[in-house]
């Protein structure tokens, strides 16, 4: 994994997840796949093989490019902006 520019900008620690699962799928009676978690602010979105898409939507919407997995035992991140993983 690289470090992209936008992971010096995340705050430390990084944010409490605002809730545990998507609450746009929730209102929408939709399913997410998987979840995300934005690493700027604490949203938690689907992810992009989910009918919904919210955590793409979220960051379309307000710029927070770094989100991670919100899923059990992966740990990995995601830079909207680089298109990548960091």
């Amino acid at each position: 994994m690289s470090e992209c520019p936008h992971v010096a900008e995340l705050p430390r620690p990084e944010p409490l997840p605002l809730s545990d699962t998507c609450v746009e799928c929730l209102a929408a009676g939709s399913h997410p796949v998987q979840l995300r978690l934005c690493l700027v602010c604490g949203h938690v979105g689907c992810c992009d093989s989910s009918p919904k898409q919210h955590a793409s939507t979220h960051f379309q919407e307000t710029a927070h490019a770094v989100m991670r997995s919100f899923e059990p035992g992966q740990v990995w991140r995601w830079c909207f902006v680089d298109g990548s993983i960091v």
